[in-house]
């Protein structure tokens, strides 16, 4: 589908929930961050998927003890736009070193003590503020199983519809919207955003639709199937049919990826709907350039997010975020999704609290 956010440059920060962490506790987070580091060590069996018991023994015991304004700033985003920017943690660009080419040298020099990068404690960091919010987990088959994903633009990717493209826009998507278990809230954390790209978030609640629109999405007609970063020839077997709209407490829900939609298949009255569904969220779009330090809090329930082309120079001082998948326990999704088996792709979820998809 045609979009004009390609050339979407104005940024909205008056127009997103801010929340401001008072120096104490930013101090607070990368000072636990750095005691666990040096407890458990960086080899590359503890910073590889980050899934090591032993650290997160140390997460889940300590994260309990950062102050209350870390925990009141990962509430869940409190207005209709769904999404939080969180300010915001000491960061230093002298910490990182250069920005890796993908996200397997990411992991590898986190796991390498000789690189001296702080790549691994603010993997940490992030665990620590994620299970704040909720419970952290990641995906066997994405980023080799990894809790906190780097994303960072990738030689030979620019134009996918994955994170680590650069000069194609990221079309506003769902995180992860195949999966029944996909993510409730989703944080991005900035190490670095020199150029100011812009993320793009937009909320199905600032959407207009008139009630036979409504009804029409509300309807299971098509697939999601899995993005690039899961492998490819999903499309191939059955693929079972998802509602794009649906409601928590009858307020609207989505679960949007266009990229990964064979919109073709539907007729007339869905695609119908459906465009007008896209450019309402293009209309009610809202961009966010994140500065080292800075966490973005994303509903994934609520909101679609992309991001804006750029240009990589692929010489060490790229964009670098760092992302972190959040589940909800006390949440529930519709009923009928626990039928979905997500393509067989499986979620990683050392601290989960609830077994079970929607129970």
């Amino acid at each position: 589908m045609k979009s004009v956010l390609s050339e979407r440059q104005t940024l909205h920060p008056s127009d997103i929930e801010r929340r401001d962490l008072p120096e104490s506790a930013a101090r607070a987070v990368r000072h636990l961050a750095a005691e666990i580091a040096v407890t458990v060590g960086a080899g590359p069996e503890i910073a590889g998927t980050l899934s090591h018991p032993v650290l997160l023994r140390h997460i889940d015991a300590k994260y309990g003890r950062l102050p209350d304004a870390v925990h009141e700033a990962l509430r869940p985003p409190a207005t209709d736009a769904g999404v939080t920017i969180i300010r915001r943690l000491d960061l230093g660009d002298d910490e990182l070193g250069q920005t890796p080419h993908n996200w397997t040298q990411a992991a590898a020099q986190a796991g390498d003590r000789a690189h001296r990068c702080a790549s691994f404690e603010l993997d940490i960091a992030m665990l620590l503020l994620a299970r704040c919010a909720g419970e952290p987990f990641g995906w066997e088959g994405q980023q080799g199983g990894r809790l906190v994903n780097n994303i960072v633009p990738t030689p030979g990717h620019e134009h996918e519809q994955s994170g680590a493209s650069s000069t194609a826009l990221l079309s506003p998507h769902t995180e992860d919207a195949f999966h029944p278990e996909r993510a409730n809230l989703l944080m991005l954390g900035c190490l670095r955003n020199p150029d100011r790209v812009g993320t793009t978030v937009s909320s199905v609640r600032h959407t207009e639709l008139d009630a036979a629109q409504r009804e029409t999405l509300s309807r299971a007609r098509l697939p999601i199937l899995p993005d690039v970063s899961y492998g490819t020839g999903f499309g191939d077997g059955p693929a079972p049919a998802v509602a794009t709209l649906g409601s928590d407490a009858c307020r609207l829900t989505l679960r949007f990826d266009p990229a990964y939609t064979p919109l073709d298949d539907a007729d007339d009255e869905f695609r119908s709907a459906y465009r007008h569904l896209a450019a309402e969220l293009e209309r009610v779009c809202l961009t966010a350039a994140l500065t080292p330090g800075e966490l973005l809090l994303v509903d994934n329930d609520v909101v679609v997010h992309g991001r804006v082309p750029f240009t990589p120079r692929y010489d060490g001082t790229d964009r670098w975020l760092k992302r972190v998948n959040i589940r909800l326990p006390q949440r529930r999704r519709d009923a009928s999704e626990a039928a979905e088996d997500g393509y067989g792709q499986r979620v990683v979820a050392p601290f989960r609290t609830s077994r079970g998809r929607n129970r």
